[in-house]
């Protein structure tokens, strides 16, 4: 196929772009500045160069392209997450960005939009396993990922094609810029557990949201859960980001004292046991990475490799 994607350098995009080109397909991305432009033709795509804001610019840009990948974010950092005008910034990606991507594509005549999405819009479930159908909950962080999945199925319902919306996990692996601080702490000896120690965290390496991203292209119209097998109890990711850190947690927190700061941090302290069952059965799609153990200990092997390369 040919594909364009938005958020082609971003975290997931530093991965899926490669992947894509590994499987054959012709890519097109994004690419605000000329540096990211260059990381693009390093990996085999063509750079273009046009807002994500711009309908017009967009549709000029994919004419000719069978599938749009929309994985543009613009999540703050761990330091500025708290931030009003930083979410702000966010929710514009993904609410005004989506509806420009969109709206592009059927200009275009694109045949299928890929959207991201992420699992953390699922009501608290305990220690209950979520899929598709649970309920979700339309708290202040959630807004613009629901105007990201609202745009796709407004795609869909206007005969513009075929629509398939990925919810993803947590994220680990290198490139992402929350998982690399968190590294950083644990290699500090601090441990984050952010709410009840006993609830769960459904995360995906980065690798295995790129590959999910390939798998998007052959996938039936839906929304699909892209998640790794074994969701972890906030204690055991904690643990198994210590052992890849290699550095015995001496701190851990905030734990139950993160519910302080409610709608502000619902998204991280809330239990979520997802499961990815629907995508799997409908692409053949698996994780390489079953849980965040294996996943993290991946990620600090590409980590500490780059930290040993960059010392004298």
């Amino acid at each position: 196929m040919r594909v364009f994607i938005t958020g082609g350098t971003g975290a997931i995009g530093g991965h899926a772009v490669p992947a894509l080109v590994a499987a054959g397909h012709e890519v097109t991305a994004l690419a605000r500045t000329p540096d990211r432009a260059a990381a693009l033709e390093r990996q085999g795509a063509r750079p273009a160069r046009v807002s994500l804001f711009d309908r017009a610019g967009l549709a000029v840009a994919f004419e000719g392209h069978d599938a749009v990948v929309n994985l543009a974010t613009a999540i703050p950092s761990m330091s500025r997450f708290m931030s009003a005008a930083a979410m702000r910034a966010s929710h514009r990606v993904r609410a005004e960005g989506s509806a420009a991507v969109v709206a592009a594509a059927l200009d275009a005549g694109v045949g299928r939009v890929v959207q991201e999405s992420v699992c953390m819009l699922y009501r608290d479930g305990g220690d209950r396993w979520l899929d598709e159908d649970a309920p979700v909950d339309h708290y202040p962080l959630t807004r613009g990922n629901f105007a990201a999945e609202s745009s796709a199925r407004r795609f869909a319902e206007s005969g513009g094609g075929v629509a398939v919306v990925l919810r993803l996990g947590w994220f680990q692996g290198p490139g992402a810029e929350h998982s690399e601080q968190l590294f950083a702490q644990a290699r500090r000896h601090v441990g984050m557990i952010l709410g009840r120690p006993g609830g769960y965290v459904s995360s995906i390496h980065l690798a295995d949201a790129a590959s999910a991203v390939v798998a998007a292209l052959e996938a039936p119209a839906g929304t699909y859960n892209v998640v790794d097998d074994e969701p972890l109890t906030k204690r055991a990711y904690a643990d198994a980001l210590a052992r890849a850190a290699g550095a015995a947690a001496w701190v851990r927190g905030p734990g139950r004292l993160a519910y302080v700061f409610g709608d502000r941090l619902t998204s991280l302290t809330r239990s979520l046991r997802v499961g990815n069952a629907r995508f799997r059965a409908a692409t053949g799609w698996a994780p390489r990475y079953p849980s965040a153990r294996e996943g993290w200990l991946a990620t600090a092997r590409v980590l500490l490799g780059v930290s040993a390369r960059a010392r004298p």
